[in-house]
C-alpha cells in the first residue's frame, strides 16, 4: 500500500530512490533498537509522498492524504515530525520520529558521497571518506547539515555512528536504488 501510495503521487527516479533509501535505513534503525522494522520501513517510504506534486505545502499533503487513506495516527504525526523547524512544528518526540528527521537530509548526503566516487557505488563508502566530504560546506549543500546535526543530538549519537548506520542501511539495499 505504501508503495502504491508513493508511485501514485511520484514519478520522479530521484524521489523515489530517496523514499527507498530512507526506508531501507529505517528498517536498519529499527533492526538496530528492536523496534518493528515494518512500521518503521513504511513511515520512511511515505514520508516526502508531496513533494514532487506539492513542494511548498510539503508534509501537509502528506498528512491529508494518509488521513484520508485511513493510515494510524502514529505514522501520520511521524511524517510530519521530520519537517520540524523546516515545515512543522510537530517536534519528534519516539524514537522513529527522531530517527526519520535524523536519517532524512543524511541519506541525500551519503547518496551525493557516493555518486561523486570512481565507483559511483556506496559498497566502498566508508564514515571517513563521508567526513571529508561533511566538511566540504559546497559539497551536496542541499543536505541541511544542521538538521542532521540536530537529529544525531536527539538520538544522543555521534555523527560518525549516525553515518555509519546511514551508510550501512544504504549499502543493505543499493541495488534497490542504483548505488
Amino acid at each position: 500500500e505504501a508503495l502504491r501510495l508513493l508511485t501514485r503521487y511520484n514519478e520522479s527516479e530521484s524521489l523515489i530512490n530517496h523514499a527507498l533509501a530512507v526506508e531501507g535505513c529505517m528498517r536498519w534503525m529499527a533492526r538496530k533498537h528492536g523496534e518493528d522494522e515494518e512500521k518503521w520501513g513504511v513511515v520512511g517510504l511515505v514520508h516526502d509522498l508531496d513533494y514532487e506534486q506539492w513542494p511548498d505545502e510539503h508534509c501537509q499533503r502528506t498528512e491529508a492524504i494518509l488521513r484520508e487513506e485511513g493510515w494510524p495516527e502514529e505514522y501520520i504525526r511521524a511524517v510530519l515530525a521530520h519537517g520540524w523547524g523546516l515545515r512543522t512544528d510537530v517536534e519528534p518526540k519516539t524514537l522513529m520520529e527522531k530517527t526519520l528527521y535524523a536519517i532524512d537530509e543524511l541519506t541525500g548526503f551519503v547518496t551525493a558521497c557516493a555518486l561523486v566516487r570512481p565507483s559511483k557505488s556506496i559498497m566502498d563508502l566508508n564514515v571517513k571518506s563521508a567526513k571529508k566530504k561533511w566538511k566540504q560546506k559546497s559539497f551536496a549543500a542541499g543536505a541541511n547539515r544542521d538538521v542532521i546535526e540536530r537529529g544525531a543530538a536527539m538520538l544522543g549519537v555521534e555523527l560518525d555512528e549516525l553515518m555509519s548506520d546511514v551508510i550501512d542501511g544504504m549499502k543493505a539495499i543499493a541495488s534497490d536504488i542504483g548505488l
